[in-house]
């Protein structure tokens, strides 16, 4: 018999998270409509950040987003990482201005750990996969 609380439960979770291979896929196939929104303060964006990223500290949501996000995108935020919970919190900004609004779950920490293109003022660069976090041969996790 179907566990009806824990299907609601998990569907919920994947109405409203993403991980960073979704994120990339979606960028990487021009999904139209997605926003990917960095919500740290301006010495983490310069440190890196995801590339074609608008960068909109979490306390500016409610002052900016109308003139930087297009009403009906699809935003998807993130922060540091995992032990980050801004992420959530520019989440919630965007769900009361009514932006569909996902969280990017890992961050830019993970991000960055996957070998993702990451972006600064000296250009785009890649770090090695971390093999803790996705699989080193360049394939898909498949989960």
């Amino acid at each position: 018999m179907p566990n009806e609380s824990a299907i609601a439960h998990f569907a919920a979770r994947l109405s409203f998270e993403t991980d960073v291979s979704d994120v990339a896929a979606d960028l990487a196939a021009g999904t139209p409509g997605l926003v990917v929104v960095d919500s740290r303060s301006s010495e983490s964006w310069d440190q890196g950040h995801i590339e074609g990223a608008v960068h909109l500290p979490t306390r500016e949501i409610a002052a900016r987003a109308g003139a930087m996000v297009a009403e009906g995108a699809t935003v998807v935020t993130y922060c540091w990482g995992p032990g980050c919970n801004g992420a959530t919190r520019a989440a919630l900004e965007f769900a009361k201005l009514g932006y569909r609004v996902k969280e990017m779950i890992g961050g830019f920490e993970y991000w960055a750990r996957e070998g993702f293109p990451v972006e600064t003022a000296s250009g785009v660069t890649r770090r090695p996969v971390d093999a803790l976090t996705a699989p080193i041969s360049g394939a898909v996790c498949a989960c």
